[in-house]
């Protein structure tokens, strides 16, 4: 079996070419894309793979695109980090998915349910109803965090923060009046619970505040340098591949 992945997070490409190899020894991975526009011409480029692994959010855009730039001659399982209420649209449109974190079990047995015909053409009607659910669904997003303080607990609005970073794999939360919080959650948790029109995952480092930013220069091969408002000693660079989604969400 072929398989193609297309991940925006190298942590998570590899984890998930770890337990393909793991699954089985026969199971080929042929590429790893990270933005819509790559699998798009990787796909006219190639011959297509017998599976298809595709996270939805990209540093692009929502890989559903991808299907109304090209047609997929296979199988697509998805990845998702939404909660429940994506889950439940999957499911009505018969299409695999797996939630994140991806484990073993979850994608042997995604894969082992996969048809691989010659013929398969991912159905555009329920690829499309998924798009217009992700577009235009009412998504609660966080507003504010409970944390333990001295004997009891305090309140810190979202509203209050400025940007967030991750230091040995623990996420802070640099506050606007320049004090700081740790929180347990994981930087991929605070991107999805995050307002996106308010906050830019930047890196995998950065999370940023669309009202931190102080100014935003051109960088070495294609990235772009972001100076904090707050911090402007702090280096935050977005890549080549990600430059492009950055100036979109600026441009609202």
């Amino acid at each position: 079996m072929r398989v193609v992945i297309i991940e925006d997070e190298k942590p998570n490409a590899t984890r998930l070419k770890h337990i393909i190899a793991e699954i089985s020894p026969e199971i080929a991975v042929v590429a790893v894309l990270d933005t819509i526009a790559e699998s798009v011409d990787w796909f006219k480029q190639h011959m297509h793979p017998d599976v298809v692994l595709m996270d939805i959010r990209l540093a692009d855009g929502l890989s559903f695109d991808i299907f109304s730039r090209t047609t997929l001659q296979c199988p697509v399982i998805f990845t998702t980090a939404y909660d429940e209420y994506a889950i439940r649209a999957f499911k009505v449109n018969s299409i695999d998915y797996l939630l994140k974190p991806i484990e073993k079990d979850d994608l042997q047995q995604a894969l082992e349910r996969v048809s691989t015909p010659q013929t398969y053409k991912m159905p555009a009607e329920p690829v499309q109803q998924l798009l217009d659910f992700f577009k235009q669904q009412d998504v609660s997003y966080r507003t504010r965090f409970l944390l333990p303080y001295r004997d009891g607990y305090k309140t810190v609005l979202v509203e209050d923060i400025d940007f967030v970073y991750s230091a040995f794999k623990t996420a802070h939360l640099a506050l606007k009046d320049r004090t700081e919080e740790t929180v347990t959650q994981t930087m991929d948790e605070l991107e999805e619970q995050f307002n996106p029109s308010l906050f830019f995952r930047a890196n995998r480092q950065h999370l940023i505040s669309i009202h931190s930013i102080g100014s935003i220069h051109n960088y070495f091969n294609g990235k772009l340098k972001i100076i904090l408002k707050r911090d402007p000693e702090r280096e935050v660079l977005i890549s080549k591949e990600k430059a492009p989604a950055f100036k979109q969400w600026l441009d609202k």
